[in-house]
């Protein structure tokens, strides 16, 4: 599809004449409305500030750089974070946003007082800042992860936290984009006019309630009704892939001699432009028969998008197949997140060890401590291949335990500066889909030659504590060691030991063990461990730890088509506790330790405080509707959360909404390099509330893991200090970050894509779901049973009426059903935050759409 000979030129396309796209002049144009244009496109777009005055407005403090988070329900909306932690900036529009995209790193300038935007204090459409992507750190949430699926996300979820909103959500869909842009280019030229007629960015905000503010003119507000806005001048970093699954149409206007070489990619995102595709990267006869191209995917990259144009260009790239079918549904989403799924080239598999069977070396045996002899065992997912952690527990004779935890010696295999490590280190991590994974190392090391599998001989770094069965640490040793396991337990084997601690469990109830550890010895470690996990988990929480434990969709699929044939709530359970437990033990652990050594080049992670703002409105919603909720810390916020609800089903349900509501304002933890933060404040983990945290127990899946390994054998002298430098360090902490976001972002994706499936092949679904939100016209519900959120609106359900109301300061909605016979009265039901509700999941529209119901309620209740 890729003739270079039939590449666009950008500077050709523009935008149609005559169409509803004309260009309307923005504030940066006026200055030379009265200069000849001789011949010249009126720009629709700023022109970027160049690098060195962007360079200056940022030091002088007149620009702010921050991410730009489209809001995926209305994507003429973005935002980017205030750098003091208050409320975002509103970046109203397409053409305020200038040709930024979602994760982009954006310099932005505020607009005038006038021009900022005012809140209705009510709330009823408040839907700004809940929309957008947070993220829970890893160790605030319980394993999520089933299927093909790393178990490593036990001992660090590192889950993102994002309502799954509907497409119809974004007002109109794509095709509106037209009308909207050409509104915003209007309401952007009026609005930074000097008269400053209009009020604000998005115009008069009136609402029936007496507490909010009756003045519409911004600069007669106080802050607290205000929300500074800003257009973007620059970006300085274009995360965002500039890859977009979609559709490809004719263009509509036929004489035009745009439509002889051009056609129109519709991407399946709506915070994605349009992009002009050449002709000659289409089908051959799509012009000859469009139709049959109207549910096939391909892939577009945008190369360009000028200040004259409303739409990008851009090369399509891939034709994926029918929209709607798992695999090609999978790999749009890998390719829009960047995700590198091609074969290892032949220069890294020569990396490899070559002779094979490969067997460890007398050399390397003897620079290790010998731990073949001892009992140790892994747990995982029944379905894991990657086994990079293992277990032991031996009874001491002065009634202590020496409890170890062993990871696979990754750093063995992966050399830096090899084409094994540069390839790892792009890819930064393993991508978990709901039916495959995309490995960060090639399958000889993450299946063989690192996993710790059952009866083979491993290298592994080892953490072994001497600790009193109260899991008080008496002492610590760290180093390099050769394990063979005796056997590859699931969580349920684990947990089926835990269960029935006097049964002892014969041979065909376990996969095979090897014949030097008998089951008995292997169940009473499980349960030494589980006796000891439990004191650290209380001790934990003790000490001011919070865990959110969110539910998580999982799936049964069927072994010969792959489709999705049933889904449940993943159960997080005492066994996933144990691992999680010991994990975080020895992430701890090796944190001080290479801290302690490499105080400047040190791999760690922090999780900083939730974002102000979003706390502030978090309790005042609480306070709103009578929930006493401690925010002061992260562990009074998590006994709040664990002692306030009962165990009744609607106790339950509340806890679960509530989980959702204190995700929001929770902030990404994030790699770095302790040489570049001055402050050793920062370092603090908020969720886990501890001082010094990293990542060490998923090497096989994590590149961070790798570092830190290197950083643990430089420590105790196995190996000369690593090569980085500091800001190296730190380059690649920060890349770190950005693909484990994109990875998770791609996982939740594919559980959304097969859920869609799901209710599309096996639906209407009906489940209980509980009120999250509600607005003016429609209300957000958790739909209990799937874990899934959705919002409801109004004008689908059979109703003779609704109204909205605020009885005190709690929103409420009152709907008015139709009788189902003649000379019955409608039915009233009143809606409002935490009522239980019955819900259908129905197929619609698209090849992925659903949408929820309410089901009449029944007139006895």
């Amino acid at each position: 599809m890729n003739n270079s000979d039939s590449r666009i030129n950008p500077r050709q396309l523009g935008t149609p004449r005559g169409g509803p796209y004309a260009a309307v002049p923005t504030s940066g144009d006026r200055k030379n409305l009265n200069k000849p244009t001789r011949g010249r496109r009126k720009s629709i777009f700023e022109a970027y500030m160049s690098k060195e005055n962007v360079s200056a407005g940022l030091k002088r403090g007149e620009l702010i750089q921050g991410p730009l988070r489209i809001n995926p329900k209305k994507y003429h909306e973005a935002f980017i974070p205030s750098p003091d932690g208050s409320r975002d900036i509103f970046i109203d529009g397409v053409v305020a946003r200038n040709r930024a995209l979602n994760g982009d790193i954006v310099v932005v300038k505020l607009l005038p007082r006038d021009q900022w935007k005012v809140i209705k204090p009510d709330g009823s459409d408040k839907e700004t800042e809940v929309t957008h992507e947070s993220d829970l750190p890893e160790d605030m949430l319980g394993t999520c992860i089933p299927q093909e699926t790393a178990k490593g996300d036990a001992q660090s979820p590192d889950v993102i936290i994002e309502a799954q909103f509907d497409d119809n959500d974004a007002e109109h869909g794509q095709d509106h984009l037209q009308d909207t842009l050409t509104d915003d280019i209007k309401k952007f030229s009026l609005d930074t006019s000097e008269k400053g007629k209009a009020a604000g960015v998005t115009g008069v905000h009136r609402t029936k309630q007496d507490d909010g503010p009756k003045v519409n003119d911004p600069r007669l507000l106080p802050d607290e009704f205000l929300q500074r806005t800003a257009k973007v001048v620059y970006i300085l970093e274009k995360k965002h892939s500039r890859a977009a699954t979609g559709f490809i149409k004719l263009l509509a206007d036929r004489n035009s001699e745009l439509f002889k070489r051009c056609a129109m990619f519709s991407p399946v995102d709506h915070r994605v432009p349009r992009v002009y595709v050449p002709l000659a990267d289409c089908p051959p006869d799509f012009v000859a028969k469009p139709e049959a191209y109207s549910q096939m995917l391909f892939i577009c990259r945008i190369v360009d998008w000028k200040e004259d144009s409303n739409f990008a260009s851009g090369q399509l790239c891939k034709s994926l197949g029918q929209a709607g079918e798992i695999e090609p549904e999978s790999e749009g989403i890998l390719t829009e997140y960047g995700v590198d799924f091609s074969d290892f080239s032949p220069e890294v598999l020569e990396c490899l060890p070559q002779n094979l069977p490969w067997v460890i070396s007398p050399g390397e045996l003897a620079k290790r401590r010998d731990l073949r002899k001892e009992c140790i065992f892994t747990i995982d997912p029944s379905t894991a291949r990657d086994l990079d952690d293992a277990l032991s527990c031996k009874q001491l004779p002065d009634g202590n335990l020496e409890v170890g935890v062993h990871i696979a010696d990754v750093s063995y295999f992966v050399l830096e500066e090899t084409a094994l490590d540069k390839v790892a280190s792009q890819r930064a991590t393993s991508v978990y889909l709901v039916q495959k994974v995309i490995p960060m190392l090639p399958r000889l090391l993450c299946e063989e030659l690192c996993s710790l599998n059952p009866m083979r001989d491993r290298l592994t770094f080892s953490v072994i504590w001497k600790l009193t069965p109260e899991g008080k640490i008496l002492d610590e040793w760290f180093g390099r060691t050769v394990i063979c396991s005796c056997v590859k337990l699931s969580y349920d084997h684990a947990q089926s030991m835990i269960d029935s601690p006097g049964k002892v469990l014969s041979p065909e109830e376990l996969p095979p063990v090897s014949p030097q550890h008998s089951i008995a010895e292997i169940q009473e470690a499980v349960l030494n461990l589980h006796r000891v996990a439990q004191h650290l988990r209380k001790q934990r929480f003790t000490e001011g730890a919070l865990h959110l434990d969110q539910m998580k969709l999982s799936f049964t699929l069927d072994q010969e088509s792959g489709m999705p044939q049933g889904c449940y709530i993943y159960q997080y359970r005492d066994s996933n506790k144990l691992v999680e437990e010991f994990m975080l033990l020895a992430n701890m652990a090796v944190a001080h330790q290479i801290y302690r050594s490499f105080p400047e080049q040190a791999f760690l992670r922090r999780h900083p405080q939730p974002q102000t703002k979003l706390l502030k409105d978090l309790m005042d919603f609480c306070n709103q509707v009578g929930l006493d909720i401690d925010f002061s810390s992260a562990g009074s916020l998590h006994k709040s959360l664990n002692e306030t609800f009962g165990a009744d089903k609607y106790s339950r349900a509340r806890k679960e909404v509530l989980t959702y509501m204190f995700s929001r304002p929770m902030q990404m933890a994030l790699y770095f390099c302790t040489g570049i933060l001055d402050d050793e404040t920062l370092f603090h983990h908020y969720a886990l509330n501890v001082p010094f945290y990293t990542h060490f127990t998923s090497p096989i899946r994590r590149y961070a893991d790798i570092i830190v390994h290197r950083l643990l054998s430089a420590s105790l002298g196995a190996r000369s200090p690593i090569k980085m430098e500091k800001e190296a360090i730190q380059k690649q902490a920060d890349h770190c970050n950005d693909r484990k976001m994109a990875s998770k972002r791609v996982q939740e994706l594919s559980a959304d894509l097969f859920f869609s499936i799901f209710v599309r092949e096996c639906g209407p679904l009906e489940s209980e779901a509980m009120v999250m939100g509600v607005l003016s016209k429609a209300f957000d519900v958790l739909v209990l049973k799937f874990g899934v959120q959705k919002r409801i609106y109004c004008n689908a359900l059979p109703l003779v009426d609704f109204h909205f109301q605020k009885a005190g300061k709690k929103p409420e909605l009152t709907l008015l059903w139709e009788p189902e016979e003649l000379e019955e009265e409608s039915v009233p039901q009143v809606i409002t935050i935490f009522t239980l509700v019955e819900v259908v999941l129905t197929a619609d529209g698209g090849p992925l759409k659903y949408s929820a119901l309410l089901k009449r309620p029944s007139l006895d209740k």
